[in-house]
C-alpha cells in the first residue's frame, strides 16, 4: 500500500511556516512555544533477550522475529529489582546530569508511560519518590495515552512553561512490556522490550533556535479492540466472575493496527503543515514510535528527503511509550540530531490514535 502524501510543490497561496518550508491551507498555525529539552536520558534493563531464545521457545524458526517483527534483541527487566519507577529514576538522573541541573530543581515531575507499576497510587509519586525526592512537594502525577504518553506528556508540560506557569519540567517514559506478553502470539512475544527514557524541558532563551511548532492528534475510539488489554481495570477486576487469566495479556492484530494507522497518516501530515515533499524536505530529523518493522517502513514510504530517521526497534524492540523518547535521546546522543535542528516526533497508540509534533531541538 502506497500511502505517501501529495509530493507537487505548496500551492502559490500557501502561507509561509517559521518551521521551515511552507504551510499548507489544512495546517494548524505555528505555536511558537519558546520551550527545549536541556537533556535526555535513557535505562535499558541488564537482560538482554536475543530473538533466537524466544523463538526456541514458541517453536518460530530462526530469524522469524527479525524478519517479521524486526527485533534482532531487546531488554526484560526483572521486576523486583528493576521496578518501572526505578528505571525511570536511572533515565531521569541521566537527563538531569546532561541538562546540568538538580532533579529537584524541577517543577513539574509528569510519568509518561502506559503500563503501570501499580494501580494505585499513579506512577507520578512513584517515580518522584524513587528520586529521593518524596518530601519536595513537587507536582508528580502521570499522563497514560498508551504508546502516545510522551508525546501527550511533552505537550502537557510545554504548554505551561510556555504560558509561565513553571519554569522546568521532567517527563519519563518508564515500560515493563514483558510482564504481560502472550506467548502463544508471536508477533506480541517478539516485538516488544522494557526500557525508559526521560526528557529535561525548560524556557528557552530569547536567543534559543528551539521551538515548540505544531501538535496533531486524531482518535478512532472504533479500534479499541484492536489492540488492548483488558484485565487491571474496573471491568475485568482481578476477582471479577468473568476475568479469566488471558485478560492480563496483551492482545494485538497487527494487520488491522497497522491499517488503522495508515489511515491517520493524511490528516495528522495535513494538520502538521507536512502534506508535500517540500514541507518535509525541511525537516532535518525523525523520531517515530518503534511500532513494528512494517509500521517503519510506512513512515519511510511518507519521504522525508534528507531527514535523518532514527531507529531503534531492531535492539531495543517495541518499548511502548518509551520508544519515541528513546529514539530522540540515540538521535541526539549520535550526532544525528543537533540543536537548532528541526523535526517530528510520529507514532500510533491503541485506542487508535495517531500524533505527531514538530519541534526545534
Amino acid at each position: 500500500m502506497d500511502i505517501r502524501t501529495t509530493q507537487h510543490s505548496p500551492p502559490s497561496g500557501s502561507a509561509a511556516d517559521p518551521a521551515g518550508g511552507r504551510r499548507g491551507t489544512g495546517a494548524t498555525a505555528d505555536l511558537d512555544w519558546r520551550v527545549r529539552i536541556a537533556g535526555l536520558g535513557r535505562y535499558l534493563p541488564r537482560q538482554r533477550v536475543d530473538s533466537a531464545q524466544i523463538e526456541d521457545r514458541v517453536g518460530l524458526p530462526r530469524g522469524w522475529a527479525l524478519e517479521n517483527s524486526g527485533v534482532a534483541f531487546r531488554h526484560w527487566a526483572e521486576p523486583e529489582t528493576e521496578r518501572a519507577s526505578w528505571m525511570g529514576a536511572q533515565a531521569a538522573l541521566q537527563a538531569c546530569e546532561r541538562a546540568g541541573i538538580e532533579p529537584g530543581s524541577v517543577d513539574l515531575i509528569v510519568n509518561a508511560s502506559g503500563s503501570a507499576e501499580r494501580a494505585i497510587p499513579d506512577g507520578g509519586p512513584l517515580l518522584q519518590r524513587e528520586l529521593g525526592l518524596g518530601r519536595s512537594g513537587i507536582a508528580s502525577l502521570s499522563v497514560h495515552a498508551t504508546c502516545l504518553s510522551f508525546v501527550a506528556a511533552l505537550e502537557l508540560a510545554a504548554e505551561r512553561i510556555h504560558h509561565g506557569r513553571i519554569e522546568r519540567a521532567l517527563v519519563v517514559s518508564s515500560e515493563i512490556a514483558s510482564v504481560g506478553l502472550d506467548f502463544a502470539n508471536p508477533e506480541v512475544c517478539t516485538l516488544f522490550g522494557d526500557g525508559a527514557a526521560a526528557a529535561v524541558l525548560e524556557r528557552a532563551a530569547q536567543d534559543s533556535p528551539s521551538r515548540i511548532h505544531r501538535i496533531a492528534w486524531r482518535t478512532m475510539g472504533e479500534g479499541v479492540e484492536i489492540t488492548t488489554l483488558r484485565g487491571g481495570g474496573s471491568w475485568r477486576p482481578p476477582l471479577g466472575p468473568n476475568t479469566v487469566p488471558a485478560d492480563a495479556l496483551f492482545s494485538m492484530q497487527g494487520q488491522a493496527a497497522l491499517r488503522s494507522g495508515i489511515r491517520l497518516v493524511p490528516h495528522v501530515m495535513r494538520k502538521l503543515g507536512l502534506d508535500d515533499m517540500a514541507a518535509r524536505a525541511a525537516l532535518r530529523w525523525v523520531a517515530p514510535h518503534q511500532a513494528s518493522r512494517a509500521a517503519l517502513e510506512v513512515i519511510e514510504q511518507i519521504g522525508f528527503a534528507g531527514a535523518a530517521m532514527v531507529r531503534t526497534l531492531e535492539h531495543t524492540g517495541n518499548c511502548i511509550a518509551a520508544s519515541i523518547p528513546l529514539a530522540l535521546e540515540q538521535g541526539v546522543r549520535e550526532g544525528r540530531i543537533r540543536r537548532g535542528d528541526t523535526g517530528v516526533l510520529l507514532g500510533t497508540g491503541a485506542g487508535l490514535s495517531g500524533v505527531g509534533l514538530t519541534l526545534t531541538y
